[in-house]
């Protein structure tokens, strides 16, 4: 939060006397600051006396003017009365903080109002001073203001340039194995060539499409996703090349199908490999020479479109089978992009937590922080088989049931806690403390039981209110 609050009474214009002058000669500026006060000759004196120090200075009479101005035009400093007759000082630095505005704020007040001030500090106000304000005084905290402004902007700087490395597009992760995926899209994202993206249900192939048409020249033209296993042959083949008015019973109007949606844009081709080898064919063609006909229609229609398609399942593999025709194959699949299953680029799996949990705590408005030490050890530990897709659902899940700030074990699926299904063994290392072996028994213990407290003081041979106490301590000391 960023911002200057100042009231002024007729003894700080008094000390500010001989500041009125107003230079002509044109000077770099320092910065700007937004002087807000519904008095006139404070105004004035303000004014004078900060342009004369460097800066650019804006002027704003009451509250709502200079909540819109500092949200429209960008100052370092805003300097306003804490009694502005419709926004006072707490509620415009509340208001700066909703619109996440960062100008630095400082109040100056009188001698009865020091308390609010504090207040404001506590909202997030940079500083305050008392009536009648010295004007050295103030063109210290000004000065350290704007300092403390510039050092925040440069740290959201770096976060976002941060962000930009884990990140690529929609993609998230910055192990080596997506690193090359990065690599190959930025490599093939400008050309011509038809791309096809394969791995394992889960692992985002439809993003990395999104991505390579995103950093294409047809970044303005459409991007039509098409799943190629979610429709019969009849349905699909309407899907993508449309039908004439009265081609079919129903047919009551013409549809253009999804090649023509695309045109001069991106057709997404998802799990090709389930494709019937019929519609393989008339595909094959539209590919090659970018026209086709619609259902029952006569005229051959012209595309520009770029194809990329999708598949979970080992093209070669698919090529034996005779599920993906040869020529097809060859055509779609002028390069290869192959994403890495979860499994293997665990390293990415805290930067996804932390992500998902954003998303799914704004979406579901919870105040969730964190994770707890034992939940994510779990969360890194499991093995993923349905990869990202698996992993963002069950951020979701624990979101949704989560009723305080971390989330616990008790959050997560049971699968995640006992994967195998099986009886949980508990391994202690030679020279493990009594203490520490104490707490590993009792928790794994409320694993094995789906944290049923009552269930594990039986197996475990302790009263319930032992076991309470137990988990008490090892929440109080952040062991949980």
């Amino acid at each position: 939060m960023a911002g200057i609050i100042l009231a002024f009474n007729s003894n700080t214009h008094r000390n500010l006397g001989g500041h009125h002058r107003t230079s002509h000669i044109m000077k770099p500026r320092k910065g700007k600051i937004l002087v807000a006060d519904d008095e006139g000759y404070i105004v004035k004196g303000l004014h004078a006396l900060l342009y004369e120090e460097g800066y650019e200075v804006a002027t704003a009479f009451n509250g709502t003017e200079a909540l819109e101005r500092l949200q429209n035009e960008g100052y370092a400093v805003v300097l306003v009365d804490l009694t502005l007759p419709d926004i006072d000082g707490i509620e415009l630095l509340t208001r700066m903080r909703e619109r996440h505005i960062m100008t630095e704020a400082i109040i100056i007040t009188g001698k009865g109002t020091v308390s609010t001030a504090v207040e404001a500090m506590k909202k997030g106000a940079y500083d305050y001073l008392e009536k009648p304000v010295e004007p050295d005084r103030l063109k210290t905290i000004i000065m350290k203001a704007l300092q403390h402004y510039h050092l925040v902007i440069s740290h959201k700087r770096l976060e976002k340039e941060l962000k930009n490395l884990i990140s690529y597009e929609e993609l998230i992760g910055q192990s080596k194995e997506m690193l090359k995926v990065y690599k190959l899209i930025d490599a093939v994202a400008d050309t011509t060539a038809n791309v096809v993206i394969t791995g394992e249900s889960g692992t985002g192939k439809e993003l990395v499409a999104r991505a390579v048409h995103k950093k294409s020249s047809r970044r303005e033209g459409p991007f039509v996703p098409v799943n190629c296993s979610a429709f019969p042959m009849e349905i699909l083949e309407n899907e993508l090349f449309g039908h004439e008015q009265g081609a079919f019973t129903g047919a009551l109007k013409e549809k253009p199908g999804c090649f023509e949606l695309a045109d001069n844009g991106t057709l997404f081709l998802d799990e090709i490999c389930d494709m019937p080898l019929e519609i393989q064919a008339k595909m094959l063609r539209a590919l090659e020479e970018r026209r086709f006909r619609r259902l029952g229609g006569k005229n051959e229609i012209e595309v520009d479109v770029r194809v990329l398609s999708a598949s979970n399942k080992k093209l070669e593999k698919a090529l034996e089978e005779k599920m993906l025709r040869e020529d097809i194959y060859y055509r779609l699949s002028v390069v290869e992009i192959e994403m890495p299953p979860l499994r293997e680029r665990t390293g990415d799996i805290p930067l996804l937590m932390n992500e998902f949990l954003e998303m799914f705590r704004e979406k579901n408005d919870k105040k969730i922080t964190s994770f707890s030490p034992r939940s994510a050890e779990i969360l890194n530990r499991y093995h993923w088989p349905g990869n990202v897709r698996e992993l963002k659902n069950t951020i979701e899940r624990a979101v949704v049931l989560c009723k305080g700030q971390t989330i616990q074990v008790t959050d997560l699926p049971k699968r995640l806690i006992d994967p195998d299904g099986s009886k949980l063994e508990v391994q202690i290392p030679i020279g493990t403390t009594l203490e520490l072996s104490e707490r590993e028994m009792i928790l794994k213990t409320l694993e094995h039981v789906n944290n049923n407290k009552t269930r594990a003081a039986q197996v475990l041979g302790i009263s319930l209110k032992t076991l309470h106490n137990k988990l008490n301590q090892y929440k109080s000391e952040n062991l949980m």
